[in-house]
């Protein structure tokens, strides 16, 4: 952080940090109450007469977070005024700026506490030598031993591999019927779920060179628990555990829906679409943009203040007849959804038959083959009519024109003639 500025920045900018160069220490002991502490280290930014300063505590592998530990190091920058803590783990926390450790509020009145994934880490260094660039080619190549470094399988830096000691149970008192919105396993299982979706978000935007976020209300993000409870209702009257990732650029949100009774991962992707033309049309005109994708894909068409689901289609049917998701010639098509399911894993780790591995691989796979291929319906731009300017014939003298250049000029267009009836009187 310190050797690469660029870097740095990226990392302690979001914090409240100046824009400046970045100082770091390494095992600074501090005495609190007559005993000795020493943290891992210390991030120090001055600029002009501001400086900022974060302790740093740092667990590789499976280490967790103590919060005994981690409310001694706020009491000792509270007591040196010191501005923020920053954690970095494994542990991922199941919504953007939420901490997977809960401690005493009250510790962090004065002193801001954050938190680092070692997936975070690694995906802001990626982001920032591949995509947003460093201009030192000496600090680009120390960034990129860092990458090195972290992308080692003994690195102590692992990805998400595990849904947690409550998935079993949970996944049989499903299939059986039996989970109730009391049982420990819900909620333990809904956090899990969302961290996994926070990662494939990280794994997604590290590929993309962009910023990928789940999708959630404002309500959700002020309010963690009202996400919990909602995925707990879920998966106790449905089976089911739901997810929006929402990537820039692209024509909607990408959702995912994990099927715990069926077995399946569904993604799916709605959008709007054309305001014009036949209803035929508007589908060839997704079609044509699922030129490459697979056959298997579920087209559903939403018509205009219809109700329920709309007509429905795999993708090699409407390629061959679009009529086939017009339900109702006379009613307008205001949207689309594609969708597509693969077979859910069951294994509660990672490899072959893994929940995890087949949500990323749905994820990644839909993303790939569909959503960066659409685009949103544009209207065309209006057109500028020619200039046509009034011309009066050889034979008459320019005096005795009278009609200057006008808008309505144009082919001159003959009143039809009225039939006289020749036993009319007059």
């Amino acid at each position: 952080m310190s050797a690469v500025r660029e870097f740095g920045r990226t990392l302690t900018q979001p914090l409240g940090a100046p824009a400046a160069s970045v100082q770091t220490f390494i095992e600074v002991p501090f005495d609190l109450e007559g005993k000795k502490f020493i943290p891992d280290g210390l991030i120090r930014v001055s600029r002009g007469q501001r400086t900022w300063t974060a302790l740093v505590e740092v667990k590789t592998g499976t280490n967790e977070l103590r919060r005994e530990q981690l409310e001694n190091y706020l009491d000792i920058a509270r007591e040196h005024g010191f501005d923020a803590l920053i954690t970095i783990s494994n542990e991922i926390p199941a919504l953007p700026g939420q901490h997977p450790t809960t401690v005493d509020r009250r510790k962090v009145r004065k002193v801001a506490l954050h938190h680092w994934s070692w997936t975070q880490v690694l995906c802001e260094a990626v982001m920032q030598k591949e995509h947003r660039g460093v201009a030192d080619p000496d600090q680009a190549w120390v960034l990129g031993e860092l990458i090195r470094y972290l992308e080692h399988p003994r690195s102590g830096a692992m990805a998400f591999e595990d849904m947690g000691t409550s998935w079993v149970p949970l996944r049989e008192s499903i299939q059986a019927g039996t989970l109730r919105a009391t049982d420990k396993a819900a909620p333990e299982v809904a956090l899990r779920f969302d961290a996994l979706v926070r990662f494939a978000c990280l794994q997604l935007g590290r590929r993309l060179g962009t910023e990928v976020t789940p999708a959630l209300t404002r309500k959700e993000v002020a309010e963690p628990q009202l996400r919990v409870a909602k995925q707990v209702a879920q998966l106790v009257g449905e089976g089911r555990l739901t997810a929006g990732i929402q990537i820039p650029g692209t024509a909607g949100t990408l959702q995912i829906t994990a099927d715990l009774r069926a077995g399946r991962i569904g993604c799916h992707v709605d959008l709007d679409g054309p305001r014009e033309g036949r209803a035929t049309t508007r589908v060839n005109w997704l079609v044509r943009q699922l030129k490459d994708a697979p056959e298997t894909l579920r087209l559903e068409a939403f018509a205009l203040h219809a109700r329920g689901a709309g007509a429905s289609e795999l993708l090699r049917a409407v390629k061959a007849d679009p009529s086939v998701l017009v339900a109702d010639p006379a009613r307008e098509i205001r949207g689309f959804r594609v969708a597509h399911s693969v077979p859910a894993g069951t294994k509660r780790g990672t490899g072959r038959n893994s929940f995890i591995d087949s949500v990323l691989g749905a994820v990644t796979g839909f993303y790939e083959d569909v959503v960066q291929n659409l685009k949103p319906w544009a209207a065309a731009p209006p057109r500028i009519r020619p200039d046509e300017t009034f011309t009066p014939p050889i034979d008459v003298p320019s005096a005795l024109v009278s009609t200057a250049p006008s808008s309505q000029d144009g082919p001159e267009v003959t009143a039809p003639k009225v039939p006289v009836d020749a036993t009319a009187q007059d």
